[in-house]
């Protein structure tokens, strides 16, 4: 079978990079023999265990999900029962982009905050806690952040440890959306563990495909204790791989060797050089910070679709104009180089 290779690398997403050559060795490597079925007795998902105990601490407890989507409903129906909620932005991955899952399979509620940096405050939350012990309102229980935020922002270290306490003052849990959380540690130095467990994050959804993985997640609890039952969780909700080697040995050779590093390096670097570019075309505005792999600029509504027949890329907010460019961690100079040669073409 012949495949068309006339693929031009775009900015779209980061999900629509490939996969990195590590990664597609270390599935190369396990595709040999039989293994067991469903992670049940294999060396290898025991070896992916420890190495997340490493990296997040010896108390965490690591389950490995099919995707994102199934990882951030999994880590909050796990947390929540159906007369609670979870208060999160409004621009949220969990709002935005899972379909209505999380209410679906949780039948709780979630409480969306509008806030112009992506970045919810312990006084976005305040108001909702008006509602606990009345019981006519729902109840909230859960804040959830992502971090990076789907606005290509990063809450400082101290904002996470804040948001934390409140919630935990509160009677409440925190979870992380963390797609992009390589890209977040490499642009702050630190270390994945000093970026949740060590500010009281209690759940995280761990991402990787946006990094250079073909497929796989992983829910990690940081707080222990809250993980119980979760087997039976990730059963029911059909995010448990029976050849569950195939992700295990993805996240292998993610972590070891700062792989994760090393492709979320890149990532950043690029968009900060495509910003810097961009911002010398006369038309094109940067409307956000840069301080990950995600490029939002304001374009002339002309050169939108002329430019996306050369580059795909999508538009954020089609009232101003704005469009948000990803880099992956495949994204080159060259390529950075063709988008601005091409945007000041059409302009």
């Amino acid at each position: 079978m012949k495949f068309n290779a006339s693929f031009r690398k775009g900015f779209a997403s980061d999900n629509w990079s490939g996969v990195s050559p590590e990664v597609m060795m270390a599935l190369q490597q396990i595709n040999q023999g039989h293994h067991p079925a469903y992670g049940e007795n294999d060396p290898l998902l025991e070896q992916a265990q420890q190495l997340f105990n490493v990296v997040f601490g010896p108390e965490s407890h690591t389950f490995f999900v099919y995707n994102g989507t199934g990882a951030n409903v999994l880590s909050v129906q796990q947390l929540l029962r159906s007369w609670e909620a979870v208060v999160t932005p409004h621009s949220a991955h969990l709002n935005e982009d899972e379909a209505g899952a999380p209410e679906k399979f949780t039948g709780g509620k979630l409480l969306t905050v509008h806030v112009e940096n992506g970045k919810i405050r312990p006084e976005d939350v305040s108001p909702f806690l008006n509602s606990i012990g009345f019981q006519h309102h729902v109840q909230p229980r859960l804040i959830s952040i992502s971090q990076a935020t789907e606005l290509g922002t990063l809450y400082t270290t101290e904002e996470i440890r804040t948001l934390a306490e409140f919630a935990h003052a509160n009677g409440m849990y925190l979870h992380m959306d963390g797609a992009r959380l390589a890209n977040a540690a490499v642009a702050m130095n630190c270390s994945f563990r000093e970026l949740t467990t060590d500010l009281g994050v209690d759940v995280l959804s761990f991402g990787g495909t946006k990094n250079g993985l073909m497929f796989g997640e992983a829910v990690v609890f940081l707080n222990k204790a809250l993980a119980e039952g979760f087997a039976y969780n990730r059963k029911q909700g059909m995010q448990l791989a029976s050849k569950m080697r195939f992700i295990t040995a993805q996240f292998i050779a993610y972590l070891e060797n700062d792989l994760w590093k090393r492709n979320a390096s890149n990532a950043n670097n690029m968009a900060a050089l495509l910003a810097k570019k961009l911002s010398t075309l006369s038309g094109i505005k940067l409307s956000r910070p840069v301080e990950a792999n995600g490029v939002f600029v304001i374009l002339p509504a002309a050169l939108i679709p002329k430019l996306q027949q050369e580059y795909f890329f999508h538009v954020w907010d089609e009232s101003t104009n704005e469009v948000r460019l990803m880099c992956s961690f495949d994204t080159t100079t060259d390529d950075v180089e063709g988008f601005v040669w091409a945007a000041r073409q059409l302009l």
